[in-house]
């Protein structure tokens, strides 16, 4: 059974309104310069991270990449800014929303357009510290750490593929233990 079988919602081509973008999941990775934003599925332990922001909307950390930023310097500001948070060990990515955009010029003018791409990765985090919220980002009023059913059932309520693409992470993650 293929992972489009396992995980159909997250594989399902899609249409998000709120950016005018037409996405299709693939652990195929883009290239570099297509990434405009990244996404961390943070683990604490056998727990995942989500931030609750102003919304009253549980998230997945991460956002928008900065002119000229990397994509590691991006993962790491993201996980500052909205949960507190700073990588122990590897980032690794896990596929991507390869998107078209229908608008008629790029979210930010240095971003490709109209192809792009949402990086999702994993990571094993440490929360120390508040986030940071810049003004111009979510502005976050909660983190925590849930067991992998809740974290599912919250991050889904912003849309049912991303219960399956938390699902999809915690089945590819895997912590490196010290030997």
């Amino acid at each position: 059974m293929t992972l489009a079988d396992r995980y159909p919602l997250l594989h399902t081509p899609a249409h998000w309104a709120w950016g005018d973008l037409d996405v299709r999941f693939s652990t195929t990775l883009p290239s570099d310069e297509l990434v405009t934003n990244i996404h961390v599925v943070c683990f604490v332990g056998d727990e995942i991270v989500l931030c609750r922001d102003d919304r009253d909307v549980w998230l997945i950390p991460g956002g928008t990449r900065e002119r000229g930023e990397s994509i590691d310097a991006c993962v790491r500001r993201e996980l500052r800014e909205e949960a507190g948070a700073r990588p122990v060990g590897p980032i690794r990515w896990f596929g991507a929303h390869h998107a078209t955009s229908n608008g008629p010029a790029p979210y930010r003018e240095w971003q490709p357009h109209p192809h792009k791409a949402w990086l999702w990765c994993t990571a094993d985090v440490v929360l120390e510290s508040a986030p940071t919220n810049p003004d111009d980002a979510e502005q976050i009023l909660e983190v925590r750490t849930f067991p992998v059913a809740e974290a599912m059932r919250r991050a889904g309520s912003d849309g049912e593929h991303l219960s399956e693409l938390v699902a999809l992470a915690v089945e590819l993650h895997r912590p490196e233990r010290p030997e």
